[in-house]
């Protein structure tokens, strides 16, 4: 334990997060001349850092900074109380929340390592699947991956009022005594008044699509975890953290269940049984050099390539799914009839360029009624929407890239080395903010170049703009490209192709291609709900062939970009964390 002339006092400080409020958060800096790392703290709901203040003082790790914050709408941070636009927004809170540490304290993310509870472990869960941090590791006390709602059927009726009548609030049922046994945890938590009660249900009914999220895709998190999980929970249900860590893939992850801990883990009378092995793993993760895990043959083995070979392979003859999807496919085939999006779909395949310009447009037509109404329904699904919502993230990213490249004093010069029809291109270049040189759209299709030609023309872009043929997984095709681009971009083309060393190739290409500083926007597909529907049900545009995803996460796909010789600097997500984009640069050339 520290001792009492070695203890730390906390600074008070405030970050701008990404829709410029001001966060606060504490920051108690290492006793140690140099420090060894610095450990993030992440506090249950309803709480603020103070409330994990006592894990500074008590872990002993004298060598380490500690920073926690206050969630917004918790704490000394500004927002409603118990309130967020979203749980996405919360989680990007994380992420710029880290940055800001290594931006303005000069802790590298490689030295952090991130300790949460209950939801704020789902908050930290979340990011490091969906953001692909670099650090050593997470600690996680009882994540609240599903909450127990003792009233019958409340999840589902949250989830109707909240579409009838807009977002309001629930206040928690959790008394003190049922946290902990502590008995000075249980009376400084009654008479705290920064505890705050309610919670928007917009946020508690986003905490439970994103946890199962995760729990469902736990391998795609690439980072050491160790996991607390309370035996006696009233707050929590159990099985889903123990379904999260079945799941996660590296092998240092730790699993402790604590007979007879209440929900705050962290916080229990007899903690000092959970700071034993935190200390003695937090010291093996440091004992060296930071290091990851090699994903370039995460296409071959790991959790994404068995679940691709699983729907490649047949269904069973007795699944109880073959003749739902059998039937799906009946009625997609018979909207095909009325319906222009099941018809282009069907026609070109569903991942094609013809029908990403539909999904663009994203205005319902069809032969009659029934089809204009299945054909709206069609383009309001997750993936669609997904994909629109990455397009407005696109022309974000490539509009502060352009920005990042004047401040440099450099041409804004883009190249598009897969555009299909070019719609989400040229409606990027078109709301790209000051002037800009020149754009080369490629793609491999001659459909696609005509009817991105005819597009440009349409626009009268003629002069500016210039549509090719060419392949967008040649290393030398793309770096012998003229004029030399400054930004470019790939969108919706890596998602589609599972074998990473076309990938390694087509980034090597890029990397020739952009000069030292330039700039590259790409996207990622993670995850996806509705991955077996898709390939039960929808063609691809290799016409015959299914259409099979294999949902790359995004700490493979940043460490191939990585490898190449970028580094990512921005990253946005939809909201059902199904598409990332991101902005990297090109570093120097060794």
């Amino acid at each position: 334990m520290t001792s009492a002339k070695n203890a730390r006092t906390a600074e008070e400080r405030r970050f701008t997060s990404f829709d410029g409020m001001e966060l606060f958060y504490r920051h108690w800096p290492a006793l140690s001349e140099k420090a060894r790392g610095a450990i993030v703290l992440f506090h249950r709901g309803h709480e603020h850092s103070g409330r994990v203040a006592h894990l500074v003082r008590e872990l002993g790790l004298d060598d380490f900074a500690f920073f926690a914050w206050d969630a917004r709408g918790n704490g000394m941070s500004p927002g409603k109380r118990g309130d967020a636009p979203g749980v996405e927004a919360a989680v990007r809170d994380v992420d710029c929340f880290i940055r800001h540490i290594s931006r303005e304290h000069g802790h590298d993310s490689r030295d952090m390592l991130v300790l949460a509870q209950s939801v704020g472990a789902v908050y930290v869960s979340a990011w490091a699947h969906d953001y692909a941090p670099r650090i050593r590791g997470l600690i996680l006390g009882s994540p609240a991956f599903k909450v127990k709602l003792y009233v019958p059927f409340a999840r589902q009726l949250l989830r109707l009022l909240l579409k009838l009548r807009g977002n309001f609030f629930v206040n928690s049922y959790v008394k003190a005594r049922f946290l902990t046994h502590d008995s000075e945890r249980i009376a400084s938590f009654k008479e705290d008044p920064l505890i705050a009660r309610p919670i928007s249900a917009r946020i508690l009914s986003g905490l439970f699509d994103t946890a199962d999220r995760i729990v469902a895709d736990a391998g795609a998190i690439d980072l050491p975890v160790q996991l607390f999980i309370s035996g006696s929970d009233w707050v929590v249900h159990k099985w889903p953290q123990h379904l999260f860590f079945n799941r996660l893939t590296h092998p240092l992850n730790e699993r402790h269940l604590l007979p007879g801990f209440y929900h705050d883990t962290f916080g229990e009378l007899d903690r000092e049984k959970v700071y034993v092995p935190m200390r003695a793993f937090i010291n093996r993760l440091f004992a060296a050099d930071y290091q990851e895990q090699d994903l370039s043959r995460a296409d071959r083995i790991g959790p994404s390539a068995a679940e691709r070979k699983r729907l490649e392979a047949p269904m069973p003859p007795c699944s109880p799914m073959r003749p739902l999807y059998a039937g799906l496919r009946l009625c997609l085939w018979l909207f095909s009839r009325c319906s222009g999006g099941a018809r282009i779909g069907r026609e070109t395949g569903f991942d094609s360029g013809s029908m990403l310009d539909y999904v663009y447009r994203n205005t319902p037509t069809g032969s009659n009624f029934l089809g204009r109404a299945f054909d709206k329904w069609y383009l309001n699904g997750p993936g669609w929407s997904g994909i629109r919502v990455r397009k407005a993230q696109v022309e974000e990213l490539m509009g502060l890239a352009a920005s990042l490249l004047r401040e440099k004093g450099m041409p804004v010069r883009v190249m598009d080395i897969a555009a299909g029809h070019g719609r989400y291109i040229l409606d990027a270049l078109a709301a790209m903010p000051g002037d800009w040189e020149s754009a080369v759209l490629r793609d491999t299709s001659t459909l696609n170049v005509e009817k991105g030609q005819a597009l440009i023309a349409e626009r009268g872009l003629a002069d500016k703009v210039s549509f090719v043929i060419g392949d967008a997984f040649s290393e030398e095709s793309i770096s012998a490209q003229q004029p030399q681009p400054s930004l470019a971009v790939v969108s919706g083309l890596y998602e589609l192709f599972q074998d990473n060393d076309m990938l390694a190739e087509s980034l090597r290409g890029l990397a020739r291609a952009l000069p030292e500083g330039g700039c590259f926007v790409y996207t990622n597909q993670p995850w996806h709900p509705q991955q077996e529907l898709i390939a039960r049900c929808l063609g691809s545009h290799r016409q015959g062939e299914p259409w099979i995803m294999r949902c790359r996460s995004q700490a493979e796909m940043d460490q191939l970009v990585r490898r190449a010789g970028f580094s990512k600097i921005e990253q946005r997500l939809d909201p059902n964390g199904i598409f990332t984009v991101s902005l990297a640069v090109r570093c120097a050339r060794h």
